[in-house]
C-alpha cells in the first residue's frame, strides 16, 4: 500500500553503525537507529579543545583517570547514543563496548564547546542523555564565542547544581577526577570576534 515516498529508513542496529563508522572519512553520530552527520570544527573551538584537553591530560598523569578528545566515541546505552563529546574522562577500569577498544560506554566528566548550531542540544537533550552514564558526575559547557563556562555537578540526592564563570580568573574545580581549569588557560590563544 505505502509507496518508496512514505516508506521509513530501516533503523540501523550499533553494530551496523560501527560497522559503517569505523570505515567512514567522515564522522557521524547514533541516535536510537540513525545517523547524523557531525558539524565541523571551527578553529576557535579546536584551540579551546586543545587547551582543556592537554590541562586535563597534564593533571591525570599518572592517575587512574583519562582524558579522550574528540576522536573516541562515547555510548551512553540507555539512550541508544554514540557521539564523540570533545572531551571526556573515564576512569580505569575503562567499560569498552568491544575489541576495538574505541567506543567507551561510561564517563566521569563531560566537556562540550559550544557551536552556534548545537548549543541547545549540547545543554538540553545531550545533557540529559549524558545523564543516564553510571560514573557521570561532571559537565562542564565553553563557549567559543566568549570567556564563558556552564560547570553542572551532580549532587549526593541526584539533583545536579549548575555554577556558571565568565572570568579568565576563575578556577572550575572538577573534584570527581581531581583537576581544576584555569579559564585563562582553556581560552588561552583564542581570538574573539570583536562586536559590532
Amino acid at each position: 500500500m505505502g509507496t518508496m515516498a512514505t516508506q521509513a529508513m530501516p533503523l540501523l542496529t550499533v553494530e551496523q553503525y560501527l560497522e559503517i563508522e569505523r570505515a567512514a572519512e567522515t564522522r557521524s553520530e547514533y541516535l536510537a537507529g540513525s545517523m547524523y552527520a557531525m558539524a565541523g570544527a571551527s578553529l576557535r573551538r579546536g584551540v579551546i579543545v586543545r587547551n582543556a584537553g592537554f590541562a586535563l591530560h597534564s593533571q591525570l598523569r599518572g592517575q587512574a583517570c583519562a582524558a579522550f578528545l574528540t576522536d573516541v566515541r562515547l555510548l551512553v546505552k540507555t539512550h541508544g547514543l554514540i557521539t564523540y563529546p570533545d572531551i571526556f574522562v573515564a576512569c580505569r577500569p575503562f567499560q569498552v563496548l568491544d575489541d576495538r577498544d574505541d567506543t567507551v560506554t561510561d564517563a566521569t566528566v563531560i566537556v562540550e564547546v559550544l557551536s552556534p548550531s548545537t548549543a541547545n542540544y549540547d545543554r538540553g537533550e545531550k545533557f540529559r542523555f549524558y545523564r543516564g552514564l553510571p560514573s557521570f558526575r561532571e559537565y562542564l559547557v565553553l563557549a567559543q564565542s566568549e570567556t564563558q563556562a556552564e560547570h553542572h555537578v551532580r549532587q549526593a540526592d541526584g539533583s545536579w547544581l549548575m555554577r556558571e564563570y565568565g572570568s579568565a580568573t576563575d578556577e572550575i574545580r572538577l573534584d570527581s577526577i581531581g583537576c581544576c581549569l584555569l579559564l585563562a588557560d582553556v581560552y588561552e590563544r583564542v581570538e574573539f570576534e570583536a562586536a559590532s
